[in-house]
Formats: C-alpha cells, structure tokens, sequence
C-alpha cells in the first residue's frame, strides 16, 4: 500500500508540473508580445519566447534540482532581458517559480544567495539596453519586488513543512512515550499484586500450617484446646479468602457496578487482630511503640503492616524461637519499624544459616519474603534492613516517611 501511494505521489506531482509548464507557456508568449507606449523593444517576440520556453521546460524538474533549474531560468533571464524585452512579471514568471522552490527546498543561506544572485542578474540585463532611459523604476526596482515574492512564499513553505514535521515527531514522540508508560504501569501494577499475594497467602498459609500442627499434637492429650484451634484455623483461612478476594478485586473492570465492594486496605490499626492472629499459632508477639503515634498516609500504613506481617510470616517459618519483639519509633518526619526474634543462644547458628539462606537465595528457593519488603519500602521512599543479629537470631528493621514521597523526590532520595 506504501509503495501504491508513492507511485501516485509522483505520478500526481509530473501532472502538476506539466499543468504548470503548459500555463506558463502563453504568459511567456504574452510577455514577449506586449508593448508599452514610448517603449522601443524588439519587434520579434520569438527571440524572448524562446528562453523562456526553455526555461519552462526546465521547470519539471524543479521539485527535484532546485539549484540548477534556478541556475537555467536565471541564464535564459539574461539572455531574454539583454534583447531590450520589459522584466515584467509574465517574463519573470518561470525565474519566479524556479526561486520559489529554491527557497521552498533549501535552506536559507542558499535562498538568500539564488535570490540576491536572480536580483542582480535581472537588473543588470534590463539596464545594458538602455540605461538612461523611461521607465527607469519597471527596470530596476520592479524585477527586485518581484522576485521577492516567491522567495517569501517558499520560505513561508518551508517554515510550514518543518513546523509539521516537527509536530508529527512530537506526536511519534509522545504515542511511543504513552505506550512505554503504560507499559511500565501495567508492570508496577503486577509487581504490586504479586506482593500483596504473596504476602496474604504466605502469612495466612503459614499460620494456618502452625495452628494445624499444633492441633495435631494435641488431639491425644487436649482435645479441648485442639477444637479451639480448629476453629481459629476457620477464622484464619476465612481471613485469607477475604483478603485474596480484596487483593484480586483490583482486576476487576472500573465500570463493573454488580462488583462487591472491596474491603479496605490494612493499617497499623489492624496490627493488634494481626498479633492475636500469631499467638493463636503459638508465637508470642511484644508490641512496643515509642513515642507519640502520627498519621501516616495509606501507602505507609499499608507498607508498614505488610513489612510487619511479612517479618513475623519469617519467624513462623524459620525462627528458632518462640517469640518476636515489634518496635514502633515515631519520629518528626519517620517511622522507625524493627521486627526481631529472640532466638535462644543455642539456636543461633541455625537461625543465622536459615535467615542466610532466605536473603541470599529467594530466586533458587522461591522466597521472596526480603526482596517484597525491601520493594515496599523502596516504593514510598524509605529504607529496610535485614540480617543476624550478633546476641542471636534475626531483626528486620525500616525506616519510612510518615507520608509517601512524589516520583521526583523517590528519584532524588538516596
């Protein structure tokens, strides 16, 4: 299709070119022919048509050689304007269609040259005849006038040309940018689901298993309480399905109104029902907080729970202890969390080669517990840190704005 409109590009413009040359043709003629009062020119039009029927003919190409038909319809100009014919404009008209794509198809260095070279030229032909005589203004001043009106015209086209062409550069531009942003946004958007996934799935699948086992040993002895643990784990796999429900919703379409209406997203102010969700599966979690609590926006608050739940998810999974210390610092402008597991001396060696082994190998493992965190507090402009402590065991620990940081400042934050 590309190629078929070329060809009738081209065909289109040897059309118009030919349309042109045959127009110019009988003003040329009419320009040779016609006298003015107390005005001596030849008295054989042939001799001025000629030139300028060869300048016209030179005119088919003038799309494609500006310069040199230029150079042409300036030397057939000379040769009829010596013979004593008027610079009118029907002589001028092939010299001015020739300047016209020479300043519509070069650039304004060479305009100004054809154009001041056309002038002199011209001037100089028609005063060599009769330099002192009538009409002194039609022979000098008239050609200069009137050669500079396509010498505007083609600037003013090729000033339009570039104006589009940048226009539709600056359209490619931002088409390709709006998909490569999109692109991006779609790819953020995974990445945030498949956090939040992980972290619902992982938390409550790991709560659910330690209350399961839990019961497991003591149906022979208490069964009472391996009943109440039984229900808990109803209670805990209820709250998963309702978060994965939560979670998923945001694939919905925006325009679904038979949709339910999505439970909010968690907050510190959840963290008390999160801790008795632990101590149900036999973890004892100490929550202490310092200093005065401080609003944070929804993105901390939900990057804060999620790093918590994520922590403590870890010293379900691999702690060695029974038992995690949470720490809330409330700063001027952060929030400083630490998640810390008190790992008995003896089991030191065996939380530090487990804890090792999840932060240095979540893409052979499959864990990705620390990298989820550290991209969650990377994405509000804050900073986590993960490894053994040197008393024993393991601490996670975060400092986050009170208030989620705009693109420019996380670009510009160390």
């Amino acid at each position: 299709m590309t190629i078929t409109l070329d060809r009738n590009t081209r065909r289109s413009r040897r059309v118009m070119n030919v349309a042109v040359v045959m127009a110019l043709l009988p003003c040329v003629a009419l320009g040779a022919v016609l006298r003015l009062p107390g005005i001596t020119q030849p008295q054989e039009s042939w001799p001025g048509t000629v030139p300028a029927a060869v300048a016209c003919v030179a005119l088919l190409r003038a799309r494609d050689r500006p310069r040199a038909v230029a150079a042409v319809a300036m030397a057939c100009a000379v040769a009829t304007f010596a013979q004593g014919y008027l610079p009118t404009p029907l002589m001028l008209a092939p010299l001015m269609l020739a300047l016209y794509w020479v300043a519509a198809g070069t650039d304004r260095r060479t305009t100004r040259v054809f154009g001041l070279a056309s002038m002199a030229v011209v001037v100089i032909a028609a005063m060599l005849d009769n330099p002192n005589g009538n009409l002194l203004l039609l022979r000098t001043v008239g050609p200069v006038l009137w050669l500079l009106l396509p010498l505007v015209g083609g600037s003013h086209a090729r000033l339009r040309v570039v104006y589009m062409e940048s226009v539709h550069a600056r359209a490619a531009y931002a088409e390709r940018t709006r998909e490569e942003e999109a692109r991006l946004r779609v790819a953020e958007e995974r990445m945030r689901i498949a956090r939040e996934l992980h972290d619902v799935v992982a938390h409550h699948l790991a709560v659910a298993n330690a209350q399961a086992g839990t019961a497991r040993h003591l149906v022979p002895t208490r069964p009472e309480q391996a009943l109440r643990l039984l229900d808990e784990l109803t209670v805990t796999t209820s709250s998963a399905l309702i978060e994965l429900r939560a979670t998923v919703g945001v694939l919905r379409h925006s325009g679904d109104q038979d949709g339910e209406s999505l439970e909010p997203a968690p907050g510190l102010d959840r963290l008390p029902d999160l801790v008795s969700t632990y101590a149900s599966a036999g973890l004892d979690v100490a929550v202490t907080t310092e200093g005065a609590p401080r609003p944070l926006s929804p993105g901390v608050d939900l990057t804060a729970y999620r790093i918590i739940q994520e922590a403590l998810t870890n010293v379900t999974k691999h702690g060695a202890g029974q038992g995690a210390d949470v720490r809330l610092n409330y700063g001027r402008s952060r929030l400083l969390i630490s998640v810390t597991n008190d790992a008995t001396a003896t089991a030191t060696a065996t939380t530090t080669a487990t804890a090792t082994t999840t932060a240095t190998a979540p893409a052979a493992a499959g864990g990705y517990g620390l990298m989820g965190m550290r991209e969650r507090a990377h994405s509000v402009g804050g900073d986590l840190r993960a490894g053994p402590r040197p008393q024993g065991g393991f601490e996670v620990s975060t400092a986050l704005p009170l208030h989620s940081l705009a693109p420019e400042e996380l670009e510009a934050a160390p």
